[in-house]
């Protein structure tokens, strides 16, 4: 029960986060610096990302509960999102889902720790992340056990993401622009078909509480 749960995390949270992916990005974010300097850049972006995730790992179902959300909504809104998020890395397209937007980008040309914004937030962190955390936690139930292997899983991924933001440069040279483009559109592929299962999960479920109300 627990490996087929965490691999599902991990599939999800590793093409949604797309370390190789954000490797493009972080360079064009740190023109200029030293790669000690890029490497505390990707530290405290990393850093962030995870304290937010985390976040919302912990603190997600009580926020919908608060907000009179119901789970299988939820899960029916985040899979479109997945979805749209998965239409933009088949095309390798660069939107507000998965990148800054110009406004963004021209605040971020003016300060001096991109980190934080934009690095942690939107790129690592960004729409389709915290979505997807939430979701995964909802699906273990009460299962402590699960619910901390899935964030496990979380921190695995984001450390993934440092070693690829460390080694950002070489990454570069070794794939190339196309290279990086490829394994991102098959990671859309298989964030589709999970933005489906999403949507379809949600569906189900109320179409059972409607069921069982009539």
């Amino acid at each position: 029960m627990l490996r087929p749960v965490l691999v599902f995390a991990f599939t999800t949270l590793f093409v949604v986060v797309d370390p190789i992916g954000q490797v493009p990005m972080f360079i064009a974010l740190t023109p200029g610096l030293r790669p000690a300097e890029r490497r505390a850049v990707a530290r405290r972006g990393v850093l962030v990302a995870a304290a937010v995730l985390v976040a919302f790992a912990l603190g997600g179902e009580p926020l919908l509960r608060a907000l009179g959300i119901s789970l299988p909504a939820f899960r029916i809104a985040g899979g479109i999102l997945l979805l749209l998020l998965a239409v933009d890395m088949l095309m390798a397209r660069q939107t507000g889902l998965r990148a800054t937007t110009p406004g963004e980008d021209s605040e971020s040309a003016h300060r001096p720790d991109v980190s934080v914004f934009p690095l942690a937030i939107p790129l690592i962190a960004g729409p389709g992340a915290l979505t997807s955390v939430i979701i995964l936690m909802a699906r273990t139930g009460d299962d402590v056990a699960i619910k901390a292997g899935v964030i496990g899983v979380l921190l695995l991924v984001l450390a993934l993401t440092l070693a690829c933001l460390y080694l950002a440069e070489v990454l570069l040279r070794l794939l190339g622009v196309t290279g990086v483009n490829v394994i991102t559109r098959v990671s859309g592929i298989l964030l589709a078909a999970l933005a489906v299962q999403f949507v379809a999960d949600g569906v189900l479920e109320l179409w059972h509480a409607a069921a069982a109300l009539s």
